[in-house]
């Protein structure tokens, strides 16, 4: 092919993809002891004019700062404003100035088959992109802080390639949009990202203003459960979430919820995965009654729980 010849689609979408975010994507190094690490641990995607990043919780780790180095030679010192490990997300700040922000987009639009583009510092190369498609939607990423564990939900899986140093890199769209930060290897072949949705958007808003996500906890351990048949058009749907066990005197075993209850509802919304309490269970719920309705020996019986602050790791 011709050098001046034109670019094919498919080339001309990730090449503008690439050439529009490589500016607007960092590679990381930490302070560790109080000396910078020799190589890049991790990337992370510029989202504000005024220096906040995007990356993940376990690429910065317990550090307050590092260096921000971009792919046009600058680079920046950056302090850590917050980090939540059970979502994998973190912000820092850039202390110098910084190059256009990327725009963020939403994950949620996204559909399987879908174009997706990755730029990151993988092995700590600035500005490596890769190139592929959304190979499923809805996977589940547990995470841990601490004796905590939760589930990141509607991961994207793709197959784009991500290598060590993607981490908190951006998984963008065709229009160079961001709809994810890449987190995870998760085999050849296979790479996870969490998506840009409400929920990290809530995430990452308390992060810049609180340095960290309040939580609410139930102290239930539940499994999802198909509901009896004569419920499934009275409640819309075929299956709703079993209690399997409860934190001695939590919230829930206060309230009187008991093993073998079936949750339904809470505050009025549908219920049949642990995801859909999780989507509850932010600041805002946090020492606030919370209606719950449950299948107890084949009635419906309403109870009232008032959800308690997740102690910090």
């Amino acid at each position: 092919m011709a050098a001046d010849a034109p670019l094919d689609a498919y080339s001309a979408i990730v090449s503008g993809v690439a050439a529009e975010l490589t500016p607007k994507v960092a590679s990381l190094r930490v302070s560790q002891g109080g000396r910078l690490s020799a190589e890049s641990i991790g990337s992370a995607v510029l989202y504000t004019s005024d220096g906040f990043l995007l990356t993940n919780a376990h690429v910065v780790g317990r550090a307050a700062g590092g260096t921000a180095l971009f792919s046009d030679g600058t680079s920046s010192p950056f302090t850590v404003v917050g980090a939540d490990p059970l979502s994998d997300l973190a912000v820092i700040r850039a202390g110098a100035a910084t190059p256009r922000p990327a725009t963020l987009g939403e994950a949620d639009d996204l559909v399987v088959g879908q174009l997706v583009v990755a730029v990151g510092s993988p092995l700590g190369l600035a500005g490596s992109v890769t190139a592929g498609v959304v190979s499923a939607l809805g996977r589940s990423l547990p995470t841990r802080s601490g004796s905590a564990v939760r589930l990141v939900e509607d991961v994207i899986q793709t197959d784009a390639s991500l290598n060590p140093g993607n981490s908190g890199g951006a998984l963008a769209d065709a229009r160079a949009r961001v709809v994810g930060i890449n987190t995870a290897v998760a085999g050849i072949g296979l790479g996870l990202a969490v998506p840009i949705n409400a929920t990290s958007r809530k995430i990452i808003s308390a992060l810049m203003r609180y340095g960290r996500v309040r939580r609410a906890f139930l102290g239930i351990v539940s499994a999802p459960t198909p509901l009896p048949a004569p419920l499934h058009e009275r409640v819309g749907r075929k299956e709703g979430l079993r209690v399997a066990d409860l934190v001695p005197a939590g919230p829930a075993a206060r309230a009187g919820l008991r093993v073998g209850d079936i949750l339904v509802s809470a505050a009025g919304k549908p219920v049949a995965t642990a995801q859909d309490l999780q989507r509850l269970m932010f600041a805002e719920a946090i020492d606030r009654p919370l209606e719950i309705t449950v299948l107890r020996n084949g009635a419906l019986v309403d109870v009232i729980a008032q959800p308690a602050e997740l102690a910090a790791a």
